[in-house]
């Protein structure tokens, strides 16, 4: 999600990292490169003009450039600027009414009807009722392909064989919700390739007439500044209550993403990250920005684990957490876990530090992959796989001449294994209250560099190694090799 934008920041809070002592001159080169990788994503100039001021501002005052971590500051300084821009949003629907009736509206090809079924699966899981109502005449094949949805996520669907006004199916569909106990009606709307005036006026009318709670706006987030115009002429003749971004699981660049409140001033409420009918999340501004700056979302990832994983071994794996134990038999027992098409990227997506592993395993043929990766393991001894400290240069060449990868991807391996493991360590026993303040110190930046890697910690501990830590590590170690000569 976003690979291009996430890429473009983290090049220019490294190259700020690089720097050594930090001047207001470097520190303006940095915030360029900033500014160049959200005009690169398509976000709109204005948008962009308006965030780097407010950036800027904070970012070369005294009080950053005298600090001992300036880059890190200014992680935090433009992730702030990110949860303002994107919020505040409010996720929930707030079904309150006997019968709440949700509009649906937006272009052609943007993924309307799709994300009307996976409206109605969501609400499912709250334990309400919902109807979808085929008010979509124009487009061949609508009503069929809504009644096909619905069976996919077993939600009954309103429509009138040979109907030719979408007001009247829609009133009726609202009579036919109330006269059945059902909670919800979702109206799918017609589309066009394009706004024009007979679409809007349509729209138009079935607000005045059958007076929808929330009216919702579904936009296809790869349409960059396309999406921001249509919502902006959406919600002129509307008053639109939000925002539905599709296709963020694809190639969009966030231009749409970042542009589309502060253009119109319509929140996004969900985000569609995948085609599958549990495809739809509630937006969160903290965890999309946390996102968008590699430092993954824990939260949605602890949601997501609840859902879909072996609660048994989840249990297995937090007992032994809790003894400070996780190696890479365990690491590999994870991967396994969300090895299922769809689930790995998603999960990966959302830890921090497992970028590289996300994007080695991306288009490509996943089993085949984590066999590789499995075959990586294998090939390290019991001692290894429990303590990867252990592999050094020579044993990293074994490993690979073994496995038949580079050392490079041995290295890589080990690097978000150690990622992985400090988080784990840090979570472990805490529950959500935990993730919530490992959240907070990913934030702030007490345990990741600007560059996406996790901070070492003293082992088994989940604490911040100091300077001295750190140098006392360095003499350990020279005193081992001395001892191994």
């Amino acid at each position: 999600m976003l690979d291009s934008l996430q890429d473009g920041l983290r090049s220019a809070f490294k190259t700020l990292r690089g720097q050594g002592r930090l001047t207001e001159s470097n520190m303006r080169e940095g915030l360029q490169m900033v500014e160049n990788a959200l005009l690169e994503a398509d976000v709109s100039y204005p948008v962009v003009k308006a965030f780097m001021q407010d950036v800027s501002e904070k970012a070369v005052g005294q009080d950053v450039l005298k600090s001992l971590k300036p880059e890190q500051q200014l992680v935090g300084i433009v992730q702030e600027a990110l949860v303002d821009l994107l919020g505040p949003v409010d996720p929930t629907l707030n079904l309150t009414k006997d019968v709440t009736v949700l509009m649906m509206c937006g272009l052609q090809g943007a993924g309307k009807t799709t994300t009307c079924g996976k409206l109605a699966r969501l609400i499912g899981t709250e334990g309400k009722k919902s109807l979808l109502c085929a008010a979509d005449l124009q487009r061949p094949a609508a009503v069929e392909q809504l009644h096909i949805i619905g069976k996919s996520v077993g939600t009954p669907v309103y429509s009138e064989e040979g109907a030719t006004d979408p007001i009247a199916v829609c009133q009726n569909a609202v009579k036919h919700a109330r006269d059945n106990g059902i909670d919800v009606v979702i109206l799918d709307t017609a589309g066009r390739l394009a706004i024009d005036q007979e679409l809007m006026q349509q729209l138009k009318t079935i607000d005045m007439k059958v007076q929808p709670d929330q009216c919702f706006l579904v936009v296809d987030g790869m349409t960059g500044q396309d999406a921001v115009n249509s919502a902006k002429a959406f919600n002129e003749a509307l008053e639109l209550d939000g925002v539905i971004m599709t296709k963020l699981d694809g190639d969009a660049r966030g231009g749409a993403l970042l542009s589309v409140k502060h253009v119109t001033g319509v929140p996004i409420k969900f985000i569609g990250v995948s085609e599958h009918m549990d495809g739809l999340e509630p937006f969160h501004p903290d965890r999309m920005a946390s996102r968008i700056l590699g430092m993954g979302d824990i939260l949605s990832m602890f949601e997501l684990a609840q859902r879909e994983f072996d609660q048994e071994q989840v249990q297995k794996t937090q007992e032994r957490l809790q003894k400070g134990q996780f190696t890479l038999d365990d690491f590999r027992k994870q991967i396994n876990q969300i090895a299922r098409p769809g689930l790995m990227t998603k999960m990966l997506g959302l830890m921090p530090g497992m970028g590289e592993i996300n994007k080695m395993l991306q288009g490509g043929d996943h089993e085949q992959e984590m066999k590789r990766l499995g075959g990586i393991i294998d090939s390290m001894t019991q001692a290894e796989r429990n303590d990867p400290k252990l592999i050094d240069n020579s044993r990293r060449q074994r490993i690979a001449k073994g496995s038949g990868v580079s050392p490079q991807e041995v290295n890589t391996l080990i690097q978000q294994f150690d990622s992985m493991a400090t988080m784990m360590k840090g979570m472990a026993g805490g529950g959500m209250s935990s993730a919530m303040d490992m959240m907070r110190k990913l934030r702030s930046g007490e345990l990741m560099d600007p560059t996406g890697k996790m901070k070492k910690t003293k082992q088994g501990t989940g604490k911040r190694m100091t300077a001295k830590d750190i140098q006392n590590q360095k003499k350990l170690k020279k005193k081992l090799k001395k001892r191994r000569r």
